[in-house]
């Protein structure tokens, strides 16, 4: 049975291959593509919808558990690549 994560936008439980792991390295938030990178993760849709909500919610910050604002210019970046 392959392993169940929560989307941070949406809370929508789907498996974990649906979702994107997102880390924060200094205070700026990558996308864990292959989902190997150290440290706590919080997981999304790949989804412009779902990225833009969590953003605009803060929930990355709450889900990694950080103090403080995150750069979110990589995941903005990718937002802009799924638009265009």
């Amino acid at each position: 049975m392959e392993p169940v994560r929560m989307c941070v936008a949406c809370r929508a439980r789907v498996p974990r291959t649906a979702l994107l792991r997102v880390v924060a390295r200094e205070s700026v938030l990558v996308i864990d593509e292959r989902g190997v990178l150290p440290g706590r993760g919080a997981w999304v849709h790949a989804s412009s919808a779902c990225m833009g909500v969590a953003v605009k919610r803060r929930a990355f910050v709450r889900a990694l558990r950080v103090s403080g604002p995150l750069d979110t210019q990589t995941i903005e970046e990718h937002l802009q690549q799924d638009k265009g």
